[in-house]
């Protein structure tokens, strides 16, 4: 089957096409003939070595939709042909093959394969609410990289769950244009946001460094800070606890391989109740990059360069 992967770590030049045997699934997996492949930032991460240095070739890809092609031993409630969205908690989506726990297969129905190329990203922005923010109706949401796959998915979500107003930091007066669609009451630069808002209740941070220190000045009593990336790699922030308890605040943390690997179930309860608000039409995912498999390095670099907006796909096969 035709894939891309990397053997050695570095820029985007390292991703190159390779010829690999199909997988078989093995108990409780699916084989997915897979249409589209979600870009993430994860992806990105995978590459420059921040998991480890590869074993081999490996194929990055997270997120994948397509058809079920064959079942593996014990899976039940799936049939070969149906229409799916997966997470892949070990990669393999830029390939015309992919292998997924069947638990993290989710039925299409009434979802394009498109759409569903890039679902996985709206469990993400789910997760971050419901899960580590405990988001409540009537709270403010600022979400950092408003513009970005899970900042506009965000923005809908957290508007749908009840949230009384929804900013956003950007880092450019073009990603601001962009991110208006997206139901934000306001959009601020990401340099200068600690100016403009005060006493939120959520906060939402892929970036790091500078921006996620600003960000616990700005929260609200028992206001929440979550963190869920380090798109800026930025080293790590060594953060005192007493200004924590002597001002109300608090820090938590989303990592969805984290949690597919101790609470699964938790994981697909996120996915259902985020494709059942994409199903109903309460959001929708904005696909503005849709590239051909065999340019997977463009897709790294933009993500990497910070250029990109909205989600980006890869197609795989028809």
């Amino acid at each position: 089957m035709r894939a891309v992967g990397f053997d050695v770590i570095g820029g985007p030049e390292v991703l190159r096409q390779v010829e690999l045997p199909i997988p078989a699934p093995g108990p409780g997996e699916v084989l997915i003939r897979v249409a589209y492949a979600g870009v993430n930032y994860g992806e990105v991460q995978h590459r420059l070595g921040d998991f480890g240095p590869p074993d081999g070739v490996e194929v990055p890809g997270l997120e994948a939709s397509g058809e079920i092609a064959a079942l593996g031993p014990g899976v039940t409630g799936l049939a070969i042909g149906d229409p799916v969205a997966a997470f892949l908690p070990s990669g393999g989506g830029y390939a015309e093959y992919a292998v997924a726990p069947a638990e993290f297969a989710f039925p299409l129905d009434g979802i394009s394969l498109r759409d569903g190329g890039g679902a996985m990203v709206l469990t993400t922005a789910y997760g971050v609410l419901a899960g580590a923010a405990r988001l409540a109706a009537g709270d403010t949401v600022l979400i950092h990289a408003a513009a970005g796959g899970v900042g506009s998915a965000a923005a809908q979500i957290a508007r749908a769950l009840g949230a009384a107003a929804v900013h956003g930091t950007v880092g450019s007066p073009a990603k601001a244009e962009y991110a208006k669609r997206f139901g934000y009451d306001a959009l601020h630069p990401r340099d200068s946001f600690a100016d403009h808002v005060s006493d939120v209740d959520v906060v939402l941070d892929p970036v790091g460094g500078p921006t996620r220190l600003a960000s616990l000045g700005v929260l609200a009593p028992f206001g929440r800070l979550v963190v869920y990336g380090e798109a800026a790699r930025h080293p790590d922030l060594a953060l005192p606890v007493l200004p924590l308890w002597k001002n109300n605040r608090s820090v938590a943390g989303y990592n969805i391989g984290d949690l597919a690997r101790r609470t699964p179930a938790r994981v697909r309860a996120h996915a259902l109740s985020a494709l059942s608000l994409l199903s109903s039409g309460a959001i929708r995912l904005d696909v503005t990059a849709e590239l051909p498999l065999a340019r997977a390095a463009e897709a790294h670099a933009s993500l990497q360069a910070g250029t990109n907006t909205g989600k980006t796909l890869l197609t795989v096969a028809s």
